[in-house]
């Protein structure tokens, strides 16, 4: 019962520190997309510690808390039903969901998480790009895929290489490393 209520107070102090991180915004674009204070690490940390079921449960919570957060902005870009739900699924619940997959590798140590992390942060460009495709493609006058690798490339890249760096230091760390190995 313990160690049950320690991994629920562990991954709702995670959630909420990803959600405030995911309002510090050095950066930000006009159709969604910024780079953040290492939002995404918080969320990655919870399947390496708790495993992926725990994981993608705690992902789709997160995606939903960014969705609420966004929510405002989202409904302000004028977008047509079809497209609406369609940046709702890919940009949000997909996108962020896929975040639960990063402990998938954590048995193999340092290089399993490594691979992890980036596997998620790969995932999670994927959804945009597939969003900005399908969705915002019919928008521009050029290519939709260059449209949508040129918008999502310039502030996920970004936050690829911090969460990557960030993620690699923090599980070097003796203590995080022990942590782990309990869980």
């Amino acid at each position: 019962m313990k160690a049950k209520i320690q991994k629920m107070c562990v991954t709702a102090v995670l959630l909420a520190l990803a959600a405030v991180l995911s309002i510090l915004k050095p950066f930000s674009l006009p159709f969604g997309g910024s780079v953040t204070l290492l939002s995404m690490l918080p969320i990655i940390i919870i399947p390496i510690i708790y495993g992926t079921r725990h994981g993608l449960t705690s992902a789709f919570i997160y995606s939903l808390i960014q969705l609420g957060l966004d929510l405002g902005a989202v409904l302000s870009w004028g977008l047509t039903a079809y497209a609406l739900i369609g940046t709702i699924i890919f940009d949000y619940l997909l996108a962020f969901t896929l975040l639960g997959f990063a402990g998938i590798f954590r048995a193999k140590g340092l290089v399993g998480i490594c691979t992890g992390t980036v596997l998620v942060l790969v995932l999670r460009f994927l959804m945009h790009f597939i969003s900005g495709i399908v969705i915002f493609g019919s928008i521009v006058s050029a290519d939709a895929w260059i449209y949508s690798l040129t918008y999502n490339a310039s502030y996920m890249v970004p936050e690829f290489i911090t969460t990557t760096i960030a993620a690699v230091i923090l599980f070097k760390i003796p203590a995080i490393k022990n942590l782990i190995s309990k869980a």
